[in-house]
């Protein structure tokens, strides 16, 4: 019996693991190797025997997934290029490039991303815009562009060229606004900048002009009419210059393709000529009473007028007259109209010796041209202010009359009979000056 002692306790140790227990990874509530709550494991009467190779691998997996559960993912990098985003960035086995091939790096460095030596990106690799860095990066289809829309890669592209940045308001030199929400580029630095460049003088180029002048103040209305005929350039972000741009495109109503307005002019007579025409306006007023009616003094209106010019008056930068007799375009600016100059151009009138005028810019065009003489690529028409007063509307053509028919004061052909487009006529010299001269494209 004694010597089976020995016996049994060696068999005993052969089942006992020589190494102790495996200590539990860490969690999230604390280590595992802590003392344990729970009552001690109670041996059992056929223990298994497991590897420490096998036990390390087991305790790792597990102490990994615990891990990732209490931990927040990495952020992961694209394997794609940064320009296409279709193919697997170039490895050259020391390094992985941004890019896919020379292709894309070319493309990424003309759409504005530049690499540094060490083969990264100079900007984040984030998929929103590069410019307003709050939108995602457009894709259409092909590859993923630089920016989200039209607006910021305007934007980015002014910025990095730096043309006009500065405010437009006068004496302002500021830098534009540019919108941080939508990438869009003003013209003005401010609101209140925007208002004076939109409504400044037209004469002094610092106050705001009033609400029915181009001017700011008398003061600025007599300096304009002392220095005689001449016209004012009327800036293209000024209210005036989208008042007649905006009744050009209206009125144009031929089938044919309305041309743009590239320049317009204020046209300031002489002192002597606009009381004239005032003088006549208000002995019109006075018969006819249009004011207490809704309309304007005189029942004046806006019409417009197409005529022959033989120089460049117009064009940008050009605001002398010229020194030709016959140029119309330079004598009706400089002088207004002249009844005794009728027919030298069409021959007749088809409601007699009047001056012609109409609300429709389409069909002035028609009359509007450059001569031989003239080399440019804009054409020029005449919007006037015109004492309608009591106008009498026809049908048919009159070409003997010399005059309104008693009680008038105007001749309104209307559309229809032998017109196609309406036409006014007046029979006096005063109830008409040219207001602006507009240059749009041939």
């Amino acid at each position: 019996m004694a010597s089976a002692i020995p016996l049994a306790l060696s068999l005993l140790q052969s089942v006992t693991p020589s190494n102790p227990v495996p200590q539990k990874p860490a969690t999230a509530n604390g280590p595992l190797n802590a003392p344990a709550t729970t009552p001690p494991r109670q041996p059992t009467s056929a223990p298994v025997n497991i590897p420490n190779s096998q036990s390390s691998i087991a305790s790792n997996h597990k102490a990994n997934s615990v891990m990732a559960a209490g931990s927040p993912p990495s952020k992961m990098t694209s394997n794609l290029c940064d320009y296409c985003h279709q193919r697997p960035k170039y490895a050259d086995g020391s390094k992985t490039h941004l890019y896919c091939g020379k292709t894309c790096a070319t493309k990424a460095k003309s759409s504005g991303g530049s690499s540094s030596s060490n083969g990264t990106s100079s900007s984040s690799n984030s998929v929103n815009c590069d410019y307003c860095h709050a939108r995602p990066k457009y894709h259409d289809g092909a590859q993923m562009h630089a920016y989200c829309s039209k607006a910021c890669a305007n934007s980015a592209k002014y910025k990095k060229s730096g043309s006009k940045s500065t405010c437009q308001a006068p004496g302002c030199s500021n830098a534009v606004h540019v919108s941080s929400s939508k990438g869009s580029i003003g013209e003005y630095c401010s609101l209140a900048h925007k208002t004076l460049g939109e409504n400044v003088c037209l004469m002094c180029r610092n106050a705001q002009k009033m609400a029915n002048s181009p001017f700011c103040s008398q003061t600025c209305v007599d300096d304009a009419e002392a220095q005689g005929s001449m016209i004012l350039d009327v800036p293209q972000g000024h209210s005036t210059f989208k008042s007649v741009a905006d009744q050009f495109k209206s009125s144009w109503r031929h089938a044919t393709p309305c041309p743009p307005v590239k320049h317009v002019y204020k046209i300031m007579g002489a002192k002597a000529s606009i009381a004239a025409y005032n003088a006549y306006r208000d002995a019109v007023e006075a018969r006819g009473q249009f004011v207490a009616a809704g309309r304007s003094p005189g029942n004046e209106n806006r019409r417009w007028h197409g005529t022959t010019r033989e120089c460049t008056l117009g064009d940008k930068g050009r605001t002398q007259f010229c020194s030709s007799s016959t140029c119309s375009l330079c004598c009706i600016v400089r002088s207004s109209y002249d009844l005794s100059l009728f027919g030298k151009k069409t021959g007749w009138g088809r409601f007699g010796k009047g001056i012609y005028t109409s609300s429709t810019s389409s069909k002035s065009n028609d009359y509007s041209r450059n001569a031989s003489s003239c080399n440019s690529s804009l054409k020029a028409i005449l919007l006037n202010k015109v004492a309608v007063g009591r106008g009498c509307k026809m049908l048919h053509d009159s070409t003997s009359m010399t005059a309104p028919p008693s009680g008038y004061d105007s001749v309104l052909a209307e559309k229809g009979g032998s017109l196609n487009y309406d036409e006014l006529v007046v029979y006096t010299n005063d109830a008409i000056r040219p207001s602006f001269l507009v240059m749009y494209e041939l």
